[in-house]
């Protein structure tokens, strides 16, 4: 089963701005802040989060150059 072929991330994926990369990190952001609410804070769920932050700026910043 691919990941597209799921009830709603198929569709989220499908109405996104055709992107894969973009799309995902759009998705597993509020996945990141349910799982930072569920455990707690640590240094382990501060380094996800401030990892997705830096991927994420540095993927819009790439996109916004090579455009």
């Amino acid at each position: 089963m691919r990941i597209n072929e799921l009830p709603i991330v198929g569709e989220l994926l499908e109405s996104g701005a055709e992107d894969r990369i973009f799309d995902s990190l759009l998705l597993v952001g509020p996945l990141l802040i349910l799982v930072i609410a569920l455990v707690g804070r640590s240094v382990v769920t501060t380094g996800l989060a401030a990892a997705y932050v830096v991927f994420f700026v540095a993927y819009v910043l790439y996109r916004g150059i090579r455009h």
